[in-house]
């Protein structure tokens, strides 16, 4: 009978520690959801130094991968984790967990850590976004976005780029290339938020409930598209 008591504590006491970690690595995640909104936000208030509306306002996808304050980042070694989220017929998606990797471009400017934010433009770039993984520049056509309220880049993004990028590093926002880098879903952290193995295509298409965890980040770029349309 002690045995069996002993046991049971010690099966409470591994699941109070599983129950801990999760609602740490959640916690986590809401907090990559807050930066990721932050950024959004700082990169609209600025619109003559921001992505131009006309652009915004055509978007099927945005990705914010936002820097880390606590060594996120792998050292040199062009890695960064952030949230997607795609337009439906129903709003904008609840969002996917995703880690961007590989290529020549380097996270670091300067020694600090820099945000990305990359703009699906059609169709063909959301179906590239639910492939689960794809290399851009590769799979997916991809150009560095053009800057400002009123920017008129050449008509190459609007013809052929299926996906714009951008960097803000020290308060400084432009376009970037990130041909080579790898998109691809964490499925772990992906887990964590919903409780469930959720396939990239289920969450993007609108097929799943935002998290109330998730809901800030999702009605900010909600926000500035239907600004950004209603000032077409």
């Amino acid at each position: 009978m002690k045995r069996i008591t002993v046991i049971a504590c010690g099966l409470a006491m591994v699941a109070s520690s599983v129950s801990a970690f999760a609602a740490s690595d959640k916690a986590k995640l809401t907090e990559r959801l807050t930066d990721a909104q932050n950024v959004v936000r700082q990169i609209m208030a600025t619109p003559d130094k921001g992505i131009p509306q006309s652009i915004l306002a055509g978007a099927s996808c945005v990705v914010v991968v936002p820097s880390y304050k606590k060594a996120a980042f792998v050292v040199g070694g062009q890695y960064g984790q952030g949230v997607a989220t795609c337009r439906t017929p129903r709003g904008w998606s609840a969002p996917v967990f995703v880690q961007l990797a590989g290529g020549s471009f380097g996270f670091q400017i300067g020694g600090q850590a820099t945000d990305l934010v990359l703009v699906a433009m059609n169709q063909q770039g959301l179906q590239d976004m639910l492939k689960n993984k794809f290399k851009i520049g590769g799979d997916a056509a991809a150009s560095a976005g053009p800057v400002g309220r009123n920017a008129q880049a050449g008509t190459d993004w609007k013809l052929n780029a299926e996906f714009l990028t951008y960097s803000r590093s020290k308060g400084l926002f432009a376009g970037i290339n990130l041909d080579g880098t790898v998109l691809s879903q964490n499925q772990d952290d992906t887990r964590t938020m919903y409780g469930t193995d959720l396939p990239f295509q289920t969450i993007l298409k609108g097929n799943q409930a935002t998290p109330p965890e998730a809901r800030p980040f999702v009605r900010t770029v909600a926000h500035y598209f239907v600004v950004s349309k209603a000032n077409q």
